[in-house]
């Protein structure tokens, strides 16, 4: 790690000369419109000064996003990690601020535990690891196990200093792991941060996680802030010898959540052990096990995130601009016996299409088609043709439900022997309860 002087001495200068030369920084860009270019009412010298030195730090960061959480332990944390990680590895310039004050787990799944601050003059320098910038109260403790018993002014202020004063330099993004909840760290962070992108919000699949999730949407659009969509974690368990992915609590709340929240669903991530394993040994995940189907799934996850690169728009979608991304009408299949869904779904007599709009998740209609003849490898393109998005099954084997899948057909196993009209609408309310798959080749 470099010393303050031999940091110096490879950038030239700090960022503070950088702001008396004319750099791209608060009072020195022209840029007669932004908010710190001149004092506001009631406001005392030193608070613009201090308002205009957080400008100065962050105007040079392109693209700000805060991952938020409605509650804890629903692996925020890691996703931040990972989401950051995978930017850089698209090539992007990337720090991650980590003001999770009373659970600070960046520093451990980074392999950072224990790395020292260094101070540059009155800026404080980022731990660098691999090119990624990071900066958290878990350097700043000198014992690990201290706990940071504070109120929330203390907590507001030592927010303000971090973004203020950590010198992360030119980024592409800055990605903010916040603490669960709406209280003071996430209002802080969205309230001084100027020019924030979006949140990205994290959930778990059962009810009791994806109730506080409209907490949280709820909250960014009290504050202004667009939701840039929601991530379900630990949706389903990756076997890890085979990749396959089972389920074990129910799916679809967090899809099920942004659907009728009208905000993107940036897709699912299984309980997959390597991750603990990465988490544990502080390494990213996304990189070191790049190989693997979960990998696959998060850096599939951050190119709507990557994208703001491509200057998205700064208000917040409006619903048919949602509607672009995921169709307002779907097609859900339903395999049927007795008018309930069947297990035996390559054998089933019979079909249900259930049309569903998803912006006021109400069924549209529904038919009853026979199946085809069977025939091996016939039902995916069939179904395709018959416009089907996605198949709610008892059962299906890993090969079967890859054949699908090419065909742009979701599938979703372990549902129980219910009409058409209940498994769709609890997918619709996103409390469709799936269980074991039946099938077992």
């Amino acid at each position: 790690m470099l010393s303050a002087d031999e940091h110096d001495a490879g950038h030239g200068q700090t960022e503070t000369d950088q702001a008396s030369h004319g750099g791209k920084t608060c009072g020195t860009c022209g840029d007669t419109g932004c908010s710190a270019s001149r004092r506001q009412v009631e406001e005392s010298e030193e608070e613009f000064a201090e308002r205009r030195k957080l400008a100065a730090r962050l105007c040079r960061i392109s693209h700000k996003v805060a991952v938020l959480s409605g509650k804890g332990g629903v692996g925020k944390s890691t996703v931040a990690v990972n989401l950051a990680v995978a930017l850089m590895m698209a090539g992007k310039r990337v720090g991650l601020l980590d003001v999770d004050f009373h659970g600070p787990s960046i520093p451990t799944m980074l392999g950072l535990e224990g790395a020292a601050i260094l101070a540059d003059g009155n800026d404080l320098l980022p731990v660098e690891r691999d090119g990624l910038k990071v900066m958290s109260l878990g350097f700043l403790l000198k014992n690990p196990d201290d706990a940071v018993i504070w109120r929330g002014p203390m907590k507001i202020g030592v927010i303000r200093q971090l973004l203020a004063d950590v010198a992360w330099g030119e980024l592409d993004f800055l990605i903010i792991d916040s603490p669960p909840g709406t209280g003071d760290e996430p209002l802080t962070v969205c309230q001084l941060i100027e020019g924030l992108d979006g949140a990205v919000i994290v959930t778990t699949p059962q009810k009791v996680a994806t109730v506080d999730v409209r907490k949280s949407i709820t909250f960014c659009r009290e504050l202004g802030v667009r939701v840039l969509g929601v991530v379900e974690n630990m949706s389903g368990f990756a076997c890890p010898r085979c990749g396959e992915v089972s389920p074990l609590l129910s799916t679809g709340g967090g899809r099920g959540i942004a659907l009728s929240m009208q905000v993107p669903f940036l897709g699912s991530i299984p309980m997959d052990p390597m991750v603990t394993q990465a988490c544990d040994n502080g390494c990213a995940f996304v990189r070191d096990y790049a190989a693997s189907p979960t990998a696959r799934i998060m850096r599939e996850i951050i190119e709507t995130i990557a994208a703001l690169d491509q200057r998205l728009p700064e208000h917040p979608p409006s619903p048919s601009e949602n509607e672009n991304r995921e169709d307002r009408h779907m097609r859900i299949v339903i395999p049927l016996a007795d008018g309930r869904l069947t297990s035996h779904f390559g054998h089933c007599a019979s079909f249900a299409l259930v049309d569903v709009d998803q912006t006021s998740r109400q069924i549209v209609k529904r038919e009853d088609i026979a199946a085809p003849p069977h025939q091996p490898g016939l039902l995916p393109s069939w179904l395709s043709e018959q416009g089907a998005n996605l198949i709610i099954a008892g059962g299906m084997g890993q090969k079967a439900r890859e054949l699908f899948i090419e065909q742009g057909i979701q599938v979703m196993v372990g549902a129980m022997a219910e009409t058409p009209e209940k498994l769709a609408g609890d997918y619709l309310a996103g409390t469709l309860q799936l269980g074991q798959n039946s099938c077992d080749h």
